[in-house]
């Protein structure tokens, strides 16, 4: 059945966490490394992407626990499998095998399962998460225009991660834990790319990670910002997961799901992290909270993030069952824009100023700073505008 379809007739279950289960294994660095990678330079002990290769049966297994669990979308051990976040490890060159095994040792732990005679159809959802740079936020508090990573760089290592994910035939594709919206914009410009090289599309979910009570993300955009912001590529939910628990995340989940018109997919920590760094919350204590969200008709997709395991879901798995999913209100006509915080063009606003001279075509003064790669004073011209009153920049 096709997903879109399934979403209407019931919640869905996303499994839990993969770090959790790996590290009550407690693996050593012979572990991380396997027969392949036993000579490779730098240390591997962390490195949970790299066991899709140097122990694949232990990420089927898991996969297969979160199955039995009742999760119907599988997320692939693939969190950090990007050329980004793999060169602390020296593992660049790994990166497409890592995204391909990942997708291949799901869909062989979902085969395994059915053959047990479940009859209901099952999903594997390619994890792209934002990797450990920022490209909105200094790296230097003494240099503002400082930059860790560039969109090129975002946009090469998301198209060979999403290319990998693609090969080993992933149902979905889910950007995930995203502090930063612009990285998730390079992943989301890499998926259109890669689906016009492939001449077709899969759906594709995005999940943020609110980082404090006042609702932001860490690079200080609201909630509300946030889903303007990805709001033009056709996706098929918006979410939220990580940073804090159920019970924590609730004025977030009812905002999100009273603004968007997309379904929502909710995937919270075991509570919040003890000073040891561990989750302590039970899964009938998360499940408690979580049943807030379903009677309140909240959300369409849920399922948990750090500190999660597969008894967490088995939890939510028989909670879910009780509710119907969110019923998806009418598609918002109006225009809205973005930056840090959101602007809605509503019947009610009488007036916007626009800010027009940041204009290549209609300002010769800006033309001039483009070409000298003056970014700094073509910025102001934009700051002279705002001081000005302008609501909206318009940039050519």
């Amino acid at each position: 059945m096709n997903i879109k379809d399934l979403l209407k007739e019931k919640i869905l279950l996303l499994d839990g966490a993969m770090g959790t289960l790996i590290q009550k294994h407690k693996l050593t660095e012979e572990d991380y490394r396997g027969e392949f990678f036993a000579d490779t330079a730098l240390p591997q002990k962390g490195n949970n992407d790299l066991l899709n290769l140097s122990r694949p049966d232990l990420v089927r297994e898991i996969y297969s626990r979160y199955l039995e669990a009742g999760s119907d979308i599988i997320t692939t051990n693939t969190f950090n499998a990007n050329r980004i976040s793999m060169a602390d490890y020296g593992m660049e060159d790994g990166v497409y095998e890592m995204n391909r095994a990942a997708c291949i040792l799901a869909r062989q732990a979902i085969e395994g399962f059915n053959k047990k005679g479940n009859i209901e159809p099952r999903f594997v959802a390619g994890s792209m998460g934002p990797t450990n740079r920022t490209a909105s936020v200094s790296t230097d508090v003494n240099n503002p225009s400082l930059r860790g990573v560039s969109w090129d760089d975002l946009l090469e290592a998301y198209y060979e991660q999403a290319e990998g994910l693609w090969d080993g035939e992933t149902d979905i594709f889910l950007i995930e834990t995203v502090f930063d919206t612009l990285n998730a914009k390079a992943a989301l410009a890499a998926l259109d790319k890669l689906f016009r090289v492939k001449g077709s599309e899969k759906p594709v979910m995005i999940s943020g990670t609110i980082t404090d009570a006042s609702g932001r993300m860490l690079t200080g955009q609201t909630l509300d910002a946030f889903m303007v912001s990805v709001s033009h590529f056709p996706l098929l939910s918006i979410g939220l997961n990580c940073a804090f628990g159920a019970e924590n995340l609730r004025p977030f989940v009812e905002e999100l799901a009273s603004k968007t018109d997309l379904p929502v997919s909710v995937h919270p920590n075991a509570g919040l992290p003890n000073q040891f760094g561990e989750y302590d919350q039970s899964a009938l204590e998360m499940a408690d909270f979580v049943k807030d969200y379903l009677e309140n008709g909240w959300v369409n997709i849920i399922g948990g993030c750090c500190g999660t395991t597969d008894t967490h879901i088995a939890a939510l798995d028989k909670l879910r069952k009780n509710y119907s999913p969110r019923i998806l209100p009418a598609k918002d006509r109006l225009t809205t824009l973005s930056g840090l915080e959101s602007l809605r063009l509503t019947p009610s606003i009488n007036f916007v100023n626009i800010g027009e001279r940041t204009n290549v075509s209609g300002s010769r003064k800006f033309a001039r700073l483009i070409k000298e790669k003056n970014y700094e004073e073509a910025m102001s011209v934009a700051r002279n505008q705002v001081d000005n009153g302008a609501q909206v920049i318009d940039i050519c």
